[in-house]
């Protein structure tokens, strides 16, 4: 299973200068929680975001420039195809962004676990539009704001809709 994985504000806004504009300790943990020991696939600006690369997860890494060298144990390939095959089949793995991965990894994915920051940012980066034709939100959790958090968020969770027969 393929599950995208992100926090985006209501404008669709992921990020400005390849980085976060928000800081919620809360949904670190979940991300924390949902993605370890799992492999997780993320575009090469998002990998080089971090200081080091996450514990306990497989990095797969999508980048168009010949010769990337990646850190140890990193798994470094050019295109989504190829990042999702290098996935263990029946296990979930994690789209893990930037924007232009999201998009690309839309049409394969199964789920999305998407944060939902109540409040507009500008931004460079973007969370691909989640068509309700195609995508049913299976849960939302509304998490206020409080001493630790600046902006009210959500926690939703979505699945791929199947389609009929009769829609093929």
């Amino acid at each position: 299973m393929i599950t995208m994985i992100a926090a985006a504000a209501q404008n669709k806004a992921l990020g400005k200068d390849n980085q976060l504009i928000w800081h919620l300790p809360n949904d670190f943990k979940r991300f924390k929680s949902l993605t370890t020991g799992h492999h997780i696939i993320m575009g090469r600006k998002t990998f080089e975001s971090f200081p080091k690369p996450l514990p306990n997860r497989t990095h797969i890494i999508i980048t168009r420039q010949a010769n990337y060298q990646a850190a140890e144990g990193c798994i470094v390939v050019d295109s989504i195809e190829k990042a999702i095959e290098k996935c263990p089949e029946g296990e979930e793995s994690f789209i893990i962004g930037g924007g232009e991965i999201y998009q690309l990894a839309l049409p394969f994915s199964d789920k999305i676990e998407l944060t939902v920051v109540h409040h507009n940012f500008e931004a460079d980066a973007f969370f691909p539009e989640i068509e309700p034709e195609d995508w049913e939100l299976i849960s939302s959790e509304f998490q206020a704001k409080d001493e630790k958090h600046l902006y009210d968020y959500s926690f939703d969770t979505y699945i791929r809709k199947q389609k009929s027969l009769s829609e093929i």
